[in-house]
């Protein structure tokens, strides 16, 4: 018996917080043909079935599976996936009952109830929309003392994936910025928070508001009158690093300090 035709299928990759392991699922639909090849039975009676003939019927099936990503060749991933395929309705083909006992054969019909397939795959597969790696590079130190420096008007605070607290790292950069402001004349102080492309949209909004706030307070705790700051949350636009959807980017995950 062999089985063979055209299946459609559609994917979903989920992002499971580990970078070298993105499980999927899928469903898949299609038309199969089952072709018996000198089939016959025989269950001892007067007559043996025997049938060559091909029908097909409508099919569908189920996916799951896990995606493995090569290091160093973006978008190839190494995949192990089980399926499961059903051809609906069964497959009624033409027969022939011939009798042992050597008398003429009769036209009859086979009829397949329960057909289906249980599918192991290994194996390799290819994204062609991977965005290239970018390199991470770190906020550049505190310039070295220097005699009547410019205080500077711009700061970047940067953020763990998916979190507003403020690193110790982060708290320096704000109080740096909250003492400079004692040496400048300002208007007005700009708090703006920013997301990487992870999440959705309004999470990510949420997000890069909370980010601005944590920050906003620490200016205030160091210093800064809370009338003079203003506080405002973007999200995932504006990306420091130009990204597709759903790339966990360090340098977007930030806040940036505008002295005005």
């Amino acid at each position: 018996m062999h089985t063979y035709g055209l299946m459609a299928n559609v994917l979903y990759d989920m992002d499971i917080g580990v970078p070298w392991l993105f499980p999927y699922v899928g469903v898949g639909g299609g038309y199969q043909w089952t072709h018996l090849d000198g089939f016959t039975v025989s269950s001892g009676g007067p007559f043996a079935l025997a049938s060559d003939d091909t029908r097909g019927a409508p099919a569908g099936q189920l996916i799951a599976g896990l995606s493995m990503p090569i290091k160093g060749v973006p978008g190839l991933s190494a995949t192990a996936e089980y399926r499961f395929m059903k051809i609906w309705g069964g497959s009624k083909f033409d027969a022939l009952e011939n009798p042992v006992d050597g008398g003429p054969a009769v036209s009859t019909d086979l009829k397949m109830h329960n057909e289906y397939n249980h599918i192991f795959l290994v194996g390799m597969r290819y994204a062609f929309n991977a965005p290239a790696p970018v390199t991470a590079v770190a906020a550049p130190p505190a310039p070295m003392a220097a005699p009547a420096p410019a205080p500077s008007r711009s700061y970047l605070v940067f953020f763990e994936w998916d979190k507003a607290t403020l690193t110790d790292r982060a708290r320096s950069i704000i109080k740096e910025a909250a003492d400079n402001s004692t040496h400048v004349q300002y208007t007005r102080i700009e708090v703006n928070g920013y997301t990487d492309t992870s999440g959705t949209p309004q999470y990510n909004q949420g997000l890069s508001a909370r980010r601005a706030q944590a920050v906003a307070g620490e200016l205030v705790h160091d210093g800064v009158p809370q009338s003079s700051v203003g506080i405002q949350g973007f999200g995932e636009t504006h990306l420091l690093v130009p990204t597709g959807a759903g790339v966990r980017e360090p340098q977007n995950r930030r806040v940036e300090i505008i002295i005005h």
